[in-house]
């Protein structure tokens, strides 16, 4: 197959030979370089061969530096310029894919920054933890399991209450930033009875009074997004739960 494997496509391909097409495809698939991926992506195109075709695409978006290089590719840009830019049609669109996924992955990171900030603003008003907590109830001396979220909410908190600026009716980014949390966690919050954390009731009555509004429309599509990251990240933790219990029953 590795000296012959070229002719062979080529001869079933003529010939209609489907299982020696394959079995050839897939050898020349397996043995891919960057000095010779442009001539076997012409074969592949000429021998309606799509698999080995989209493997060589791949190979030329892994390497195209190296491929760039090469004598093959210089020789396509002379004699085949469609060919050419079929291929950086190719490599553009899958780096508009790869950009798509990486800003993806960010939101994504981002939503669970958000969810977990609300876990622990609801866990601080409702149980307390080292600093900041209920009234009725002493706060905790040991951290929680989430405590490098806490510890920075419970400083935004305590800058919240004591701030000089806001108290002039100047603006301040930290305060900002904690009203920001208190109404993102007024729209997620679903608690028929009167909510801990501040402010809660008195954003809800406001987001009923704008009845729909683009700004709270906004606000909505935010707490959507960060407790769909909230159910994938319970269904993340409840799968690797689950594959330990199943790798711990394996080795007994």
């Amino acid at each position: 197959m590795e000296k012959c494997g070229i002719h062979l496509l080529v001869l079933s391909h003529v010939f209609q030979v489907g299982w020696l097409k394959r079995a050839c495809e897939a050898g020349l698939a397996r043995r891919l370089t960057a000095e010779a991926v442009v001539d076997v992506l012409q074969l592949a195109r000429e021998c309606d061969a799509p698999g080995l075709y989209l493997r060589c695409m791949k190979l030329l978006a892994k390497d195209f530096a190296t491929v760039e290089q090469t004598e093959a590719w210089r020789f396509l840009q002379a004699h085949d310029p469609w060919l050419e830019l079929e291929i950086l049609q190719f490599l553009q669109d899958a780096d508009l894919r790869q950009r798509r996924r990486r800003r993806k992955r960010e939101e994504q990171g981002v939503y669970m920054e958000l969810s977990e900030a609300m876990e622990c603003l609801q866990h601080i008003f409702t149980e307390g933890c080292t600093d900041v907590g209920p009234f009725e109830q002493e706060t905790r001396r040991s951290p929680c399991a989430r405590f490098a979220t806490c510890r920075g909410l419970q400083h935004l908190i305590r800058h919240f209450a004591a701030c000089d600026l806001r108290r002039h009716r100047r603006s301040c980014p930290r305060c900002k930033r904690m009203w920001q949390l208190l109404r993102l966690h007024s729209s997620i919050c679903d608690q028929a009875d009167p909510c801990k954390v501040p402010l809660c009731t008195q954003f809800k009555l406001k987001s009923q009074q704008m009845g729909g509004k683009e700004e709270d429309g906004k606000w909505r599509l935010l707490a959507k997004k960060v407790a769909a990251a909230r159910v994938m990240s319970s269904l993340a933790k409840r799968k690797r739960v689950e594959q330990l219990h199943e790798s711990f029953a394996w080795s007994l």
